[in-house]
């Protein structure tokens, strides 16, 4: 379960020719997986990111495809005007996957500069971005959003305090979404990864957390997935593959979440 050693990616091609795709945390990991698959299938990418230079590289190292970088904090309302800018009036798939994780520490040990930091990334950046791209998809009658939440968005037992609490929201946003918008033409879905081979980094910074969390994730969570594996699972959603899920979260795990 979850081994990458079996399985090959298999770009299906066109599958978003003409298509618009906005990809956050797209230097890197899953978001980088993600604006990949989507521009060799055929979209024009509209990545972003934090950091330049990742994605000056990434524009670089791949000068055939159709691949606009945005760089800047993506919870700013300056780089999310960029990004809506940089989609010039038409925008047809949202993957959220730009996330940062917490140092694992449980409520009572939660200060409050990682609570905020950890929400403003993981919820806040998400909701102004999606509320940004929204009207032009309800001026087109279409479109699709993909949230990156967790494992921890279904469980309380795979991250801290803070990032589960955020990853939970996530979930409470994709589904409000579905609701309000599901009549007029937009589907909204989650995908929840497990472990993952990216960059975010993980910091056992609580010594209850460990004892308590570290001998249930050491038995139980399955070999890590590769970025591009969990690519493979949000471009489903974002096409029209899904075209019949709508307020779904998938798990893409491996197998976790059924333990």
């Amino acid at each position: 379960m979850g081994n990458e050693a079996s399985w090959q990616e298999t770009i299906t091609p066109g599958r978003f020719a003409g298509r618009t795709v906005i990809v956050t945390g797209a230097g890197s990991g899953i978001g980088l997986a993600t604006a990949l698959r989507v521009a060799k299938e055929g979209g024009r990418v509209v990545a972003a990111d934090i950091s330049k230079e990742r994605l000056d590289d990434l524009v670089a190292a791949h000068p055939d495809l159709d691949l606009v970088p945005v760089a800047g904090d993506i919870s700013t309302e300056e780089t999310v005007a960029a990004v809506v800018t940089a989609a010039d009036g038409r925008v047809d798939a949202l993957a959220n996957v730009a996330g940062i994780m917490d140092n694992f520490a449980p409520v009572h040990e939660v200060d409050d500069a990682i609570w905020e930091r950890v929400f403003r990334i993981n919820v806040t950046a998400l909701m102004r971005l999606t509320r940004a791209v929204v009207p032009l998809m309800l001026e087109a009658g279409a479109g699709s959003v993909v949230n990156v939440t967790s494992e921890a968005g279904i469980r309380g037992s795979a991250a801290g305090a803070a990032y589960t609490a955020s990853k939970h929201a996530v979930v409470g946003l994709t589904k409000n979404s579905t609701v309000m918008y599901g009549p007029k033409g937009l589907r909204f879905n989650a995908v929840a990864p497990g472990a993952t081979i990216t960059n975010i980094v993980a910091d056992w910074g609580s010594q209850l957390a460990a004892e308590r969390l570290g001998p249930l994730m050491g038995a139980n969570i399955p070999a890590p997935a590769s970025a591009a594996q969990l690519a493979a699972s949000i471009t489903f959603l974002l096409s029209d593959d899904g075209t019949n899920v709508n307020g779904a979260i998938l798990a893409s795990d491996g197998g976790w979440s059924a333990l």
